[in-house]
């Protein structure tokens, strides 16, 4: 049975996972979407070189910011991780990834034409009217898919014309939830700790060079239309950069969209009935990671 950590961005996830690891004599198996790409680091929280010295971790810098990665790619490398890492605990926030890897989910085909004729609408009409034409055919799918997150619409929009059925049809298989896979224990925040603390974690990326990130990203043809940009806060420093975007005003954007992440998230989570919740406070889930030791070590 494997074991997990799982909670919302801003929630001190790194922070808890490596004292669990540690504890548990285990690796740090990554179940984030944004740590595969390389040379992202600053602005997505990737844990730092002296923390990944305290304990193994796995699944990050899997790809380049230009690559196109997908969750399949992933679900693949995780595969081969847990066939050679002992003790693995799964530690992060992305649920779609989280669960690839704990319920082997099937992901429906993919068309390169399709996707390109797509990917050109989206240059053509615009982001919103793709949304607009998922929401008209798969609502389902559309309440599940930000507005803004132009990767993911197209690809329901593909899936739709290659197979003739909605993308949440892929999905409904997905509602089965087999609790001898896993024991998995959930970070939970009130709302307003969760907030204050996104506040002070992109006011302290700024701090440690989140700007100078994004430029070097920019200066290797980083765009709006790159998976990697789906990333919160790099679209925005990349507006500022290219004097689109005033700083206070693309950190004031930052801040908002990863609130609305973190409900996102925890929606996401609430509905997996594995989940043992543990309730963290200002101090983050390190604080709680006596008693979710005690629960992990029950498995």
């Amino acid at each position: 049975m494997l074991r997990a950590l799982v909670g919302p961005t801003a929630s001190g996830k790194t922070e808890a996972g490596i004292a669990l690891a540690t504890a548990l004599g285990a690796d740090v198996v990554s179940v984030d979407s944004m740590l595969v790409y390389r040379g992202m680091d600053v602005g997505t929280a990737k844990p730092t070189a002296e923390q990944r010295a305290m304990v193994p971790h796995h699944l990050l810098d899997l790809a380049d910011p230009s690559e196109r990665f997908t969750v399949a790619r992933f679900q693949t490398e995780a595969g081969s991780v847990l066939g050679r890492v002992a003790s693995p605990l799964l530690v992060g926030g992305s649920g779609l990834y989280f669960r690839a890897v704990v319920d082997e989910l099937r992901f429906p085909p993919e068309d390169p034409a399709v996707r390109a004729a797509l990917e050109s609408e989206a240059d053509e009409l615009g982001a919103d009217e793709l949304y607009r034409r998922l929401a008209a055919s798969d609502p389902v799918a559309a309440d599940r898919i930000e507005p803004g997150n132009v990767r993911r619409t197209i690809r329901a929009l593909e899936v739709t014309a290659i197979t003739g059925a909605p993308f949440s049809e892929f999905a409904a298989a997905w509602e089965v939830y087999d609790s001898a896979r896993v024991r998995v224990a959930g970070i939970r925040m009130d709302t307003r700790t969760l907030d204050a603390r996104v506040r002070g974690r992109v006011a302290s990326m700024l701090d440690a060079g989140w700007v100078s990130e994004v430029e070097g990203l920019v200066a290797r043809g980083f765009g709006a239309w790159l998976t990697a940009s789906q990333a919160i806060g790099y679209a925005e420093l990349a507006a500022h950069l290219d004097g689109r975007l005033a700083l206070d005003e693309a950190m004031t954007q930052t801040v908002k969209r990863t609130k609305e992440l973190a409900r996102r998230q925890q929606a996401w989570f609430r509905r997996d009935p594995r989940i043992e919740w543990f309730d963290a406070g200002e101090g983050g889930a390190v604080e709680i990671v006596p008693d979710v030791r005690a629960y992990l070590e029950a498995a």
